[in-house]
């Protein structure tokens, strides 16, 4: 069993070590160190927010220790909901979504190894980034705490726990799902999971209430207080286990620790050993109703006869073909739509976060933190539309694949094709981040400058970002990927992101200082300068030649490229 799980693993095994070996053609080692290098940064700044977060925790009298604790809780609580989503989304794709399951499941070799291969390779594509960026974390309680060096084993062994765990649940609701679902249907677990996993990221982010921990004042007694902290520690949940792993390695209690771990590991082997009993009485039956063509999940909307492509009757028949195309082609992706309720999900969250900001304690001035949130907010929004775009805009031109050349040889030029992507993202990223400021500032109560400036300012980003992300799509395209969501994540990718918070950042230096010498004026009643009104016309102009370059610049180097092909 072992040597055919690892031959079935092979293919994938030697596409990683392929991947590794140094190729001048395609910037090998410009795409290593990149990578390295965001990685890195990534990695340290974890550790240093995390570090100083648990330093100030242990300058609280009394309550240090349970503060941390607390945190740590919260953490594990997050990671592990992650894991249950990204596991979800991964094991479907793998075990019966994948173009070389026909080829797999025809060769001389049982369902349970088919199964183990397929879902260890899951296993890991969901489970490899939570494992990486939760190292520095543990390292900054090992640290403060002055753990012993086995306190670091029993942590990583506690995180390999708790990602197995988390794959092992997805991939048996997955099994069932399939199993269950009629023919043809099976792409619409995607939806339900979607929906599902959204509702309970609601929950879980909003059960853990992190604003308690600067909060106390609002319970009438220490032990109120305490007890509020507990409403996720139940003694039967996997994340239990593992937090109590960790806490008790802290305090260096290692037969307890040790007992925990073991929990954990049990609970794993217990929850793969019902995954294989399942695969071998399901998982064909639910792999032969998924190569069935996908039902329809809703019905047209029409409107006293006319369809929704009838708002595309501006474009020439061409043009519109194409942003019909697209419109389809993007709806009918069920892949798409647990992502799209996740969203929703995190934007009810984000919004719900600025009504319980406690700006009434603060010693500052409410009306200056409120206008100074409503400043960093822009950024933040802008942060959020960036990671929207590198999920969906970017891969908009690898989701042609290898059928990319019926684009070449259309009637339409590929300027018109990106301009048609880009309208067709900018319009509905436009409203959300309206949505995400405008609602925002309601609720943080901001001045009429402030709401005016937010709202200007991501018009201006808005069409930047999206065509940074179509534009750089265009330059870094792969067509051959049989997942071409997972370019988000490639060089190109990681090259986006990096010059889209590049660009956000600029923007908010360059308009800091203006906003705040505006802002102190009208509150204090004092006027401009001639230096000053001069130094804000050339700050907002800059602003705004940076957005317009970022706008045709980008789209101008993606058709470039894909004239070259």
């Amino acid at each position: 069993m072992k040597s055919t799980v690892l031959t079935l693993l092979r293919p994938r095994l030697l596409s990683a070590g392929n991947g590794l070996r140094a190729d001048s053609k395609n910037n090998h080692r410009m795409r290593l160190f990149l990578f390295s290098f965001v990685g890195l940064i990534f990695w340290i700044g974890a550790f240093l927010i995390f570090y100083r977060v648990l330093i100030y925790f242990q300058s609280v009298q009394d309550f240090g220790d349970i503060l941390a604790m607390k945190l740590l809780s919260m953490m594990i609580i997050t990671f592990f909901t992650l894991l249950l989503f990204s596991s979800i989304i991964n094991s479907l794709s793998h075990l019966y979504l994948s173009r070389d399951l026909s080829l797999t499941h025809s060769l001389p070799v049982t369902i349970g190894n088919i199964f183990l291969a397929r879902w260890l390779s899951s296993s890991f594509d969901s489970s490899w980034m939570v494992m990486a960026f939760s190292l520095p974390i543990f390292l900054s309680y090992g640290l403060v705490y002055k753990a012993a060096i086995f306190f670091y084993l029993i942590a990583f062994a506690a995180i390999i726990c708790m990602c197995l765990i988390a794959s092992a649940i997805s991939s048996l609701i997955v099994l069932l799902g399939a199993a269950t679902l009629p023919a043809g249907k099976i792409r619409t677990l995607f939806v339900i999971l979607g929906v599902g996993l959204s509702i309970l990221l609601i929950i879980v982010l909003r059960m853990i209430r992190p604003e308690q921990l600067v909060n106390p004042d609002s319970f009438a007694s220490v032990v109120l207080y305490l007890n509020s902290m507990q409403t996720l520690d139940l003694p039967y949940l996997p994340t239990t286990w593992i937090t109590d792993t960790v806490r008790l390695a802290l305090k260096k209690e290692w037969s307890q620790s040790l007992f925990n771990l073991a929990l954990s590991a049990s609970c794993f082997f217990s929850l793969i050993f019902l995954n294989q009993m399942a695969a071998s009485a399901i998982y064909f039956r639910g792999f032969s109703r998924a190569q069935t063509t996908a039902k329809r999940l809703f019905s047209p909307f029409k409107f006293r006869g006319h369809s929704w492509e009838s708002l595309l009757n501006f474009l020439s028949r061409p043009a519109k073909a194409f942003a019909v195309k697209e419109i389809r082609s993007f709806f009918r992706d069920s892949t798409q739509w647990p992502q799209l309720f996740l969203i929703c999900a995190l934007i009810v969250v984000y919004l719900y976060n600025f009504s319980v900001l406690p700006l009434d304690r603060s010693p500052m001035k409410t009306v200056y933190l409120q206008n100074v949130f409503s400043f960093l907010n822009v950024g933040l929004a802008a942060f959020v539309l960036s990671a929207i775009a590198a999920r969906f805009v970017f891969p908009a031109v690898s989701m042609e694949g290898e059928a990319f050349w019926i684009i070449q040889s259309a009637p339409v030029s590929i300027k018109t094709f990106l301009w048609i992507k880009f309208f067709l993202y900018y319009i509905p990223l436009l409203i959300l981040s309206e949505i995400l400021i405008v609602v925002s500032n309601i609720l943080l109560g901001v001045t009429p400058f402030m709401m005016f400036l937010s709202v200007l300012t991501i018009f201006c980003l808005v069409p930047a970002i999206v065509a940074l992300a179509v534009g750089l799509g265009a330059r870094y395209p792969d067509f051959k990927s049989e997942n071409p969501a997972l370019s988000a994540t490639s060089f190109g990718g990681v090259l986006f992101m990096l010059i889209s918070f590049g660009l956000i950042a600029l923007v908010i230096i360059l308009e800091a200082g203006p906003v705040y010498r505006i802002f102190m004026s009208r509150m204090h009643g004092h006027g401009f300068s001639l230096l000053q009104i001069i130094w804000f016309i050339l700050s907002f102009t800059l602003v705004l030649f940076l957005c317009v370059f970022a706008v045709f610049y980008p789209m101008k180097l993606g058709e470039k490229n894909l004239l070259k092909r």
